[in-house]
């Protein structure tokens, strides 16, 4: 992979909003910091959901400019600073394979079903084959793989794909199966008395309360 590095996580979904709004609203794109932190924390078709200051989402640009990822951009119409991708000048993707990786990072593992179905918001995609072939292709990047296909969990039909701009996939804590564990628990003797007593009185209060329906005629 051409990148010295794995991006942040923020720097991976700071470079995937970029990606997005250059599909998605061209006509807003390049985007100013309010807008590309508001991107990052949108909450619809994101996966994590995230809650980024914008110092923070500035740090993330440094780090993808540094890896020459993204860039400022002054236009002469506009005070502002703003920021896009460089995507195409580190990796030569197409349309349809930059939308795939977008898509990748802004919402996390998918299978190709769904990263299909999702990323037809950004540009008009293949069939399902196509995109699978598309996929598998950028996990045998000639640079280093792109992508990684992940074991597929128990119950699953399909297996999923993740991003590598971030590095190795970590599992979820919800793809982890966790044995059920048995523990013996201690009750000290003075707690065990009192309930012995609660219970005792409880006892007590059940009779008290039926002979007193009994004598109402209940």
């Amino acid at each position: 992979m051409p990148l010295k590095q794995p991006l942040s996580a923020l720097a991976a979904r700071v470079l995937g909003c970029l990606i997005e709004k250059e599909f998605a609203t061209p006509d807003l794109y390049p985007l100013s910091l309010n807008a590309l932190t508001n991107a990052c924390n949108q909450r619809s078709n994101r996966d994590p959901v995230v809650s980024a200051s914008a110092s923070e989402v500035e740090i993330a640009l440094d780090e993808l400019r540094a890896g020459r990822l993204a860039t400022m951009f002054s236009g002469a119409d506009s005070r502002v600073q703003k920021f896009k991708h460089r995507l195409e000048e580190v990796f030569d993707l197409s349309d349809v394979e930059r939308a795939i990786l977008c898509e990748l990072l802004v919402r996390g593992p998918q299978t190709s079903a769904a990263v299909r179905s999702n990323s037809e918001r950004l540009f008009g995609m293949p069939s399902l084959a196509e995109v699978d072939a598309l996929v598998s292709a950028l996990s045998e990047w000639k640079n280093g793989p792109l992508v990684r296909k992940l074991p597929r969990l128990a119950g699953q039909k399909e297996a999923r794909w993740a991003q590598l701009l971030s590095g190795e996939p970590v599992a979820a804590e919800a793809d982890v199966v966790v044995a059920p564990m048995t523990v013996a628990v201690t009750i000290p003797a003075e707690v065990e008395q009192r309930l012995q007593a609660l219970e005792t009185e409880v006892q007590q209060l059940r009779r008290e309360l039926a002979e007193l329906r009994g004598a109402l005629g209940e």
